[in-house]
């Protein structure tokens, strides 16, 4: 039996195994690669996407449950020339080292901000605490978001 699902904004049917995880779906078969698979049991966050407006571990989300639901990944904010004013933000403030946790901590911070545009930095770190970051110690990652907060930058 097909699935039927939203994908950045991209009707899509899939003929796959319904308890594959999303996050296999997304890389492999829709060659999403954004979308980290760190853990593979959902600790880690590298696989955040965004669900029917809802952070979401993708490597813990069987493609099944995934019927008639809208998936949003790091992929539909923009792409290395014409970065979402977010990652813009992340960049410039070098919030991160290496990068592998950044689609994961992106994607959480969006669906915070969209339900949340003025949170405060319990409720930011309330939102990020599912994202494991190894090498940033955070302190930079909570100064951008702070600034994307002030300046209104998710609102653009």
């Amino acid at each position: 039996m097909p699935t039927h699902l939203e994908v950045n904004g991209q009707a899509r049917e899939t003929e796959n195994d319904p308890a594959i995880p999303l996050a296999v779906y997304l890389r492999e078969e829709l060659e999403l690669r954004g979308t980290k698979i760190g853990c593979g049991n959902g600790e880690c966050g590298a696989c955040t996407v965004v669900m029917d407006g809802r952070a979401v571990c993708s490597c813990l989300v069987p493609l099944g449950r995934t019927e008639g639901r809208r998936i949003e990944t790091i992929e539909s904010l923009g792409d290395l020339n014409n970065l979402h004013p977010i990652q813009r933000k992340l960049v410039e403030r070098g919030a991160f080292q290496c990068g592998f946790c950044t689609p994961g901590i992106v994607m959480s911070l969006i669906a915070l901000l969209r339900r949340n545009p003025r949170p405060d930095d319990a409720k930011i770190r309330t939102a990020l605490q599912g994202n494991l970051c190894r090498c940033s110690g955070y302190v930079k990652l909570l100064e951008a978001i702070g600034e994307i907060v002030r300046e209104g930058l998710h609102e653009r």
